[in-house]
C-alpha cells in the first residue's frame, strides 16, 4: 500500500462513527518513525489490519467463448437448441484467406 493512499482510508470522523483508532495511531507512528524497516513493518501492519477489516464483494463475469467476428464463416451458435453459445466448438469454422 503506498503511503499517499493512508490518508484517504483514514477519514478522522469520530462524530459520524468513520474512525479506525488503532490504524490512525499507527499511521501517525510510522509517519515519526525515521528507522525505514520498523517505518516498512507498520506500513505492513496497517495493511493487513485493513485488509482483514473490510468486506469483499465478489463480481462474477459470466462469459462464455463464441466464435463470432469477421474470420468466422460459421459462428455455431444455436446448433443445440437453446443453447446460445458456439457448439460444439468441433463446429466453429474459420473463413479461407
Amino acid at each position: 500500500m503506498a503511503v499517499r493512499a493512508l490518508p484517504r482510508i483514514l477519514l478522522r470522523e469520530p462524530h459520524l462513527g468513520l474512525s479506525v483508532s488503532d490504524v490512525d495511531a499507527l499511521y501517525k507512528q510510522q509517519a515519526r518513525e525515521t528507522d525505514r524497516r520498523k517505518r516498512e513493518a507498520l506500513l505492513h501492519q496497517i495493511q493487513q489490519t485493513l485488509h482483514d477489516r473490510v468486506r469483499f464483494g465478489p463480481i462474477w463475469e459470466y462469459i462464455w467463448p463464441s466464435g463470432i467476428g469477421p474470420r468466422v464463416a460459421e459462428p455455431a451458435l444455436m446448433l443445440i437448441n437453446p443453447y446460445p453459445w458456439s457448439a460444439p466448438l468441433e463446429e466453429v469454422r474459420l473463413k479461407k484467406n
